[in-house]
């Protein structure tokens, strides 16, 4: 199978382009082989997206909506095929897939709604006969970059908004997992999207990445990754005056206190930690647990462990799928190193998975390590991977302090009985997202999503204050005075 860029509702691959192979993480077999374009291609997809934004703006934004309704059905009708695609190419769990698709179609009708709702405000003025108001306006073209660890769900948390806002968007997902976006492409066909809204182009992020950033017609840039390679995006994109929406990594703790209810515990870390082989950017990579109740967890954890099912994401019997490639599993590995070194205790996994029948994929042996110090590496640093550190407190004081101490700041659990400390922790806990008696995974569209500190620079995707990205505020003065007023001048 040979994918193709979406360009100007035309699929298209052109001569000059490159070529790679996108494998199945579970078994190395060759899915299908997509282009890397060139410089020349993602200049014609911008110029496509540029020419199509002035008669999309046009568009009155409940008739923009019409065309998110209809892009969420087909999603929906192609539900199981987009999900089983999913897990081929990036490894989830099949269960986890549809559920990944099922955030793009609810993110579809969520922000379809949204063109009924594109509000401003009105205001009285300080001035007689003098009417004023603030409306969203559409920025224009807007860059998106996406990864591969949720290639449908975050796509949409950043393309639905900028679409019912009345932008069009280029948009490079990541190369290990193009087809998810070759698919969304097809339906943005099907459902007759107007020729440039949407475009797609594949390609690395130095090439791609940076053609899109440093374009003058791309005013927007919205880019989900590492921190790393975010802080990339930040500098270049501000030598260019873009404007840059950045969600990034995460160290997100769980932390269990010693009234909280373990068997509920247990099944928020192994849900937090182990799903999607703890690659999500809110996944558990510690656990932050009272002393009083600490054995007592590392034993349930352990026997719950016991129980986890590894292999290829379409067996629906599997809990844990394969990591994303070798490098990663490279990565998770150098870690686990790494605790041992700083002498953390390991007490399960710690192994790349090697014999039968997992060779042929990238595998990792689910690792729980405890008597980790809070400032070790493996407590600070970003794994993802199915990797997790225990860490024992005395107090909730102690608790939130440890918490706080990583530079990332995504999201964070908290497992009590007690109202007054559950208050206390959402207060206190210095992360954009906050739950209590859940695990640190699970939001919903229709929040905002996203961090403070290194997991991000202030805007949100999903829920409305995504809309705040994708559009900027017009402040609007109408004087039927007849005469010139000059504001507080004359209001003395």
């Amino acid at each position: 199978m040979q994918l193709e860029h979406y360009i100007g509702g035309r699929f298209l691959a052109t001569e000059e382009e490159k070529w790679t192979s996108v494998l199945n993480p579970a078994n190395g077999e060759v899915l299908a082989e997509v282009p890397l374009a060139t410089e020349a291609t993602v200049n014609e997809a911008v110029a496509q997206a540029k020419q199509a934004q002035q008669e999309w703006a046009l568009v009155p934004a409940p008739k923009r909506a019409q065309y998110l309704y209809a892009i969420g059905m087909k999603m929906q009708e192609k539900k199981e095929h987009l999900a089983t695609v999913l897990t081929k190419e990036m490894g989830k769990v099949i269960e986890e897939g549809r559920g990944e698709v099922q955030e793009g179609i609810d993110m579809a009708f969520y922000m379809a709604g949204e063109g009924r709702r594109l509000f401003g405000e009105t205001t009285p003025s300080e001035l007689s006969n003098k009417f004023a108001m603030s409306v969203r306006a559409p920025i224009g073209v807007v860059g998106l970059i996406t990864p591969w660890n949720f290639p449908v769900a975050i796509a949409t948390w950043k393309s639905f908004p900028a679409i019912v806002a009345g932008n069009t968007f280029v948009w490079k997902p990541a190369t290990e997992t193009p087809m998810m976006a070759y698919e969304m492409a097809k339906i943005f066909d099907e459902v007759g999207l107007p020729k440039g809204v949407a475009n797609i182009v594949f390609g690395s992020g130095g090439e791609v990445g940076t053609a899109l950033i440093e374009h003058p017609d791309v005013k927007v840039i919205s880019f989900t990754g590492s921190t790393e390679t975010g802080r990339k995006v930040a500098s270049l994109g501000g030598q260019h005056l873009k404007k840059v929406s950045l969600e990034m990594g995460g160290k997100n703790a769980v932390i269990v206190m010693a009234d909280a209810d373990l068997d509920l515990a247990v099944d928020g870390i192994l849900w937090s930690a182990f799903g999607t082989a703890g690659q999500r950017c809110t996944a558990c990579s510690r656990v932050i647990v009272h002393k009083d109740v600490k054995e007592e967890l590392e034993q349930r954890l352990l026997e719950a462990m016991k129980q986890l099912s590894i292999g290829d994401g379409l067996d629906e019997s599997v809990k844990v799928g394969p990591v994303i490639n070798q490098k990663a599993l490279e990565k998770i590995h150098y870690y686990v190193e790494e605790g041992h070194k700083e002498g953390a205790r390991l007490l399960a996994g710690g192994h790349i998975l090697t014999e039968q029948p997992y060779s042929q994929g990238h595998f990792y042996a689910p690792t729980l390590f405890t008597d980790v110090a809070p400032d070790a590496r493996i407590a600070q640093e970003e794994i993802f991977g199915p990797v997790v550190s225990l860490i024992a407190v005395a107090d909730l004081e102690e608790a939130i302090q440890v918490n706080n101490s990583v530079q990332y700041g995504l999201s964070s659990s908290i497992f009590t009985q007690d109202i007054n400390s559950a208050f206390k922790a959402q207060r206190d806990l210095d992360t954009g997202i906050v739950y209590v008696n859940a695990g640190t995974t699970g939001a919903e569209i229709h929040l905002p999503f996203g961090g403070t500190k290194g997991t991000g620079n202030g805007h949100r995707d999903s829920g409305v204050a995504a809309l705040d990205v994708y559009t900027e505020w017009k402040s609007v003065y109408i004087d039927y005075s007849g005469k010139l007023q000059r504001a507080q001048i004359d209001t003395e």
